[in-house]
């Protein structure tokens, strides 16, 4: 039987967070801490709208409140888990991940963005060139971080 087949997709969101210079925040796992990086990013609770779902995981993994919605990108994103990994992450409940990503402008400083939380899930953050993202994410995502490029780019430009 193929564990994989049975399992649904989790709902979440994603949040590509540009700075005055068009740098991307990015933040090392901390049950990850080889030199991979992402996004933030995170489940939608049941009843949770998208848009409120992106600001409270934006919020609880960043501390970061002070935003300007840029844009909601267009269509999903889904990512599928490598075998490895199925029965470990979300309690074995799912397979992958179908997002809706959404890009938004930091309006704070710096010394605004806090990833020491009750809900921690980054040991580090810093500001990445675009163009860097598929290079820094886990290679099971590294195909959406290659499809939210060019996306990313159209909303600045």
């Amino acid at each position: 039987m193929n564990l994989k087949k049975n399992l649904p997709l989790r709902l979440g969101v994603g949040v590509i967070v540009l700075n005055d210079e068009d740098k991307v925040f990015v933040g090392k796992r901390k049950d990850n801490p080889i030199d991979k990086w992402q996004m933030p990013q995170g489940g939608v609770n049941h009843g949770e709208n998208l848009l409120d779902a992106m600001k409270r995981e934006l919020e609880e993994e960043t501390g970061i409140k002070n935003i300007k919605i840029i844009k909601e990108i267009e269509g999903w994103s889904i990512y599928e888990l490598p075998n490895y990994l199925l029965g470990k992450i979300w309690r074995g409940k799912y397979r992958g991940q179908k997002q809706k990503w959404f890009v938004v402008r930091f309006l704070g400083r710096d010394n605004d963005i806090n990833i020491k939380s009750d809900h921690q899930e980054f040991i580090d953050w810093k500001w990445l060139d675009i163009d860097s993202l598929p290079s820094v994410i886990v290679n099971f995502k590294k195909k959406v971080y290659e499809e939210l490029l060019p996306k990313i780019k159209s909303s600045i430009n």
